[in-house]
């Protein structure tokens, strides 16, 4: 059944320009829509695309005019349109329900209102979760875990002991935390394990996406803040600390006791040595190696990482290379000639 565009952008706190009682059946992306379909188009740099668009409507910022669509101007077009796919597609997937018999339960632990725990789930002595948890199947959490309300563990997620998991955090398949950090000392040729005794810290609203790991630390806490969003295949080494609100794409690497600020952004394969401190609002480019610290509001680019404005240069010249290149031969040929017709004439 379908909805009023009138009916979704008040829905949305939308301003409409066009004609408000189109009816709106689906939801889709710009290029795919059809008729009878809503999208969105959040970037001004990508309005080209609204004129090949099949569309009935469009939500967009406010800074964006389209006279042969029907408009929905927000503040945030994203976040508008994630609002209206839950409006025509409501939450399909339905959470495991109840404590399976075949998942093992041990002593003192702690279970909240509705909490559910799929089939061969192991829970270790002592381990606490809160109301409205799912942990699907197959996942393993160890000794003294503490899991906060309406979480979500995905299956074959496995949680080491002392772990602290907040508030509606996601953790989705095969991810590992609290496993030891890497941390070894070479005697006479040979390496000694050092032991990993610290934990591993989630705050509320954290998402960690599939396959990735994050090591406790030695000592103390490795950290994730509040509503950071962790891609998949991501390694984060022991005693890391990362600011709230940041995103780390996937494939990135952070080395052992670096601290990042809040709203960072890391891209993906970015690489961090271990010890060193980034600000906050600071951007890594993708494949960037970083080497050294950096204050906030910095991006950098390249490997070894250097503030952007910096490294476009030095892109600029190396792209310029076989120019030069060629140049230098000719200047090299020019100068051997005339070299040769010198000497001629001296004799």
């Amino acid at each position: 059944m379908g909805k009023s565009l009138k009916e979704i952008a008040s829905a949305i706190n939308g301003k409409i320009i066009g004609d408000e009682n189109i009816i709106i059946t689906g939801v889709c992306g710009i290029k795919e829509a059809q008729q009878g379909d809503i999208t969105f188009l959040a970037h001004p740099k990508y309005k080209s695309f609204l004129q090949k668009s099949h569309a009935s409507a469009i939500i967009t910022s406010k800074d964006i005019k389209f006279p042969s669509k029907a408009i929905v101007q927000t503040e945030n077009p994203s976040l508008a349109f994630t609002k209206v796919i839950s409006m025509f597609m409501p939450q399909r997937l339905k959470h495991p329900a109840g404590i399976h018999e075949k998942a093992v339960i041990g002593k003192d632990v702690k279970l909240g209102e509705n909490v559910s725990v799929g089939a061969c789930s192991v829970i270790e002595d002592g381990t606490s979760i809160a109301k409205e948890v799912v942990v699907y199947t197959n996942c393993y959490l160890g000794r003294d875990v503490k899991i906060g309300k309406n979480s979500l563990i995905y299956p074959n997620v496995t949680i080491m002991e002392g772990s602290i998991i907040g508030k509606n955090v996601v953790i989705h398949s095969g991810s590992v935390i609290g496993s030891d950090g890497f941390g070894y000392v070479e005697v006479e040729g040979t390496h000694h394990k050092i032991p990993q005794t610290g934990i591993v810290v989630i705050e509320d609203g954290v998402e960690i996406g599939a396959n990735v790991t994050i090591d406790r630390a030695r000592f103390g806490k490795t950290l994730i803040g509040k509503g950071t969003k962790i891609d998949n295949l991501v390694q984060i080494a022991h005693n890391v600390k990362i600011g709230p609100n940041s995103i780390i794409v996937a494939q990135a690497g952070i080395s052992g006791s670096t601290t990042i600020g809040k709203h960072t952004i890391l891209a993906g394969q970015a690489g961090l040595v271990g010890h060193i401190d980034l600000g906050d609002n600071v951007i890594v480019g993708a494949q960037s190696g970083v080497t050294k610290s950096f204050p906030s509001d910095t991006v950098v680019l390249g490997s070894p990482a250097k503030p952007s404005s910096e490294q476009r240069k030095i892109f600029a010249c190396i792209s310029k290379l076989p120019e030069l290149f060629n140049t230098l031969k000719r200047i090299k040929k020019k100068v051997l000639k005339d070299d040769g017709k010198s000497k001629h004439n001296k004799k």
